[in-house]
């Protein structure tokens, strides 16, 4: 294990070697299969040398026991198929045949030979045919066009291989003359070219011989296999461990995850995505935009918070901050913070859609949140309190600077600057469920709500005198007419008025401008 780890590593510390080797591998392939070829050639050739050796052999000492022997210079030679029975008689070709067969096989050698035919002279053996001996010989007296059949020998096993190769014994002149005129002869019709019998050739070779011959494609293998199985238990490694970082990286992502959402719920939705998108860094740094802040207070919340009990309070208290803030995100706006019972927020970071686009998604906000405070104070009531909360809220438009406020240790994204601060004044003066917006807001919303100027004010820290802009109760009813702040101008709406009203007026116009022209 520790050297498979090694070897992995080392690949792992140098991959280009991968290929090297690899190429290696593929080259290494067909050079063990060619030396394993040129063996297997040169040990098969061996073994046919030794075996026609001890044929050959076999042949020679035959020969010299039943022919030459047999010649005598005072003795007539004849040949016949009882030549130990006559003196001076050499064996006639089938006999020789057959007699050879006998001693390759006493030889006790890889090869074998018979001489097999089912018309043997009278007075001698016939010879037992297997199965594929006789189909072979029906063939070949069939006219077969092949010189040789081929066949499995018997007594094949795993460690044994043997095959059979039968070839025709056709008839001669010679033999055909002597066959049809002898008298142990069972048939005296023959005619040249007729198969008489059969020669069967069996050769076998042990298999564990030709495995022994495939050393280099075997060793070839055994290295081939060590590599695979040292990279093997290599991937294995990497994949376990593989495991256990992927199980460790789920369960942190888990982890990360739960505290990530536990953390949403300390940031507006707008902060939290441009944090972890990566749109804002976790560093120091302002910038100054052209906002639109609200402040919202709740109208004598310190005497409704001692009329109830604590946790009444905070359930209270969460319910009204609940139902705000849902309404703000709806909307838009980014949740600055809250400060006891008041709700501070504004549009145009880190998301804007452009100035009067925020300040109206602003005032829509605000309105929607009067009304909603108006359906709670209905089911407030029912609960038993009877001082339900009443919230007032302001609204201005102008340059902040917004950004990370504080340490490098611990940080705050929040706005200051005096148009913030204005903001918390014009909420101050606002009635219960009212809505105040500086002129900079109101400039951006005459068309959506209906609003009426109050005096002039002065706010500590703003040095430029302030009108704020009262929602109307009736909050959407927009004005046909509009009276500046110094009152010397008024704006009339036409799209707002109706047709006979904006007749009237269009006349009335008319004849004004007559007058002044004869004046």
């Amino acid at each position: 294990m520790a050297v498979s780890h090694r070897i992995g590593q080392f690949l792992l510390n140098r991959p280009e070697l991968v290929p090297v080797f690899v190429a290696l591998g593929v080259i290494a392939l067909p050079i063990a299969v060619w030396l394993d070829l040129t063996a297997i050639s040169d040990q098969a050739l061996k073994r046919q040398g030794h075996t026609l050796d001890s044929l050959m052999t076999t042949v020679r000492s035959y020969y010299a026991q039943n022919v030459i022997s047999q010649l005598d210079g005072e003795t007539p030679t004849k040949a016949r198929h009882d030549h130990h029975e006559v003196e001076g008689a050499i064996p006639i070709p089938a006999t020789l045949s057959i007699e050879i067969g006998q001693a390759i096989d006493a030889k006790g050698l890889d090869a074998t030979y018979r001489f097999l035919s089912d018309l043997p002279f009278e007075g001698r053996d016939r010879p037992p045919l297997s199965t594929a001996e006789s189909n072979a010989l029906a063939q070949f007296r069939n006219g077969i066009k092949d010189d040789a059949l081929f066949f499995a020998a018997e007594g094949n096993n795993l460690f044994q291989h043997r095959l059979t190769m039968l070839t025709p014994v056709r008839m001669g002149a010679a033999c055909v003359a002597c066959h049809n005129s002898h008298p142990d002869s069972p048939k005296t019709d023959w005619q040249v070219g007729d198969v008489r019998g059969l020669q069967s050739f069996t050769i076998g070779q042990p298999v564990a011989v030709n495995l022994l011959s495939f050393s280099h494609l075997l060793g070839y293998l055994i290295v081939a296999g060590s590599v695979g199985t040292i990279f093997a238990l290599h991937q294995l490694r990497l994949a376990r461990q593989f495991k256990t970082q992927s199980e460790e990286l789920a369960s942190n992502n888990e982890f990360l995850a739960g505290v990530s959402m536990k953390i949403s719920r300390y940031l507006s939705p707008q902060v939290y995505k441009s944090i972890f998108s990566g749109e804002k860094t976790a560093e120091i740094s302002t910038e100054r935009k052209k906002l639109t802040v609200f402040f919202t207070d709740i109208k004598d919340f310190t005497q409704t918070s001692e009329d109830l009990q604590p946790e009444e309070l905070t359930e209270l208290l969460n319910e009204y901050f609940t139902e705000m803030s849902a309404i703000a995100e709806r909307h838009g706006a980014t949740i600055d913070k809250f400060i006891g019972d008041a709700i501070v927020g504004f549009f145009g970071d880190p998301e804007t859609r452009g100035t009067a686009e925020d300040a109206r998604a602003c005032v829509a906000m605000a309105l929607e949140m009067q009304d909603r405070l108006e359906e709670l104070d209905v089911d407030w009531r029912k609960r038993g309190i009877d001082r339900p909360f009443r919230a007032r809220i302001g609204i201005n438009t102008g340059f902040c600077n917004v950004g990370n406020f504080g340490s490098s240790e611990r940080m705050d994204y929040t706005i200051i600057g005096a148009e913030a601060n204005l903001a918390a004044r014009l909420e101050a003066a606002a009635e219960p469920g009212g809505i105040v917006m500086s002129y900079e807001t109101y400039a951006h919303v005459r068309d959506m709500v209906a609003a009426e100027a109050m005096p002039p004010m002065q706010f500590k820290g703003i040095s430029r005198e302030i009108i704020p802009y009262a929602i109307h109760p009736g909050r959407r009813d927009v004005p046909t007419s509009e009276l500046s702040p110094d009152g010397k101008s008024m704006t009339v709406h036409l799209e707002r008025l109706d047709q006979t009203t904006r007749a009237q007026l269009e006349r009335l116009l008319h004849a004004s401008a007559t007058g002044l022209r004869e004046s």
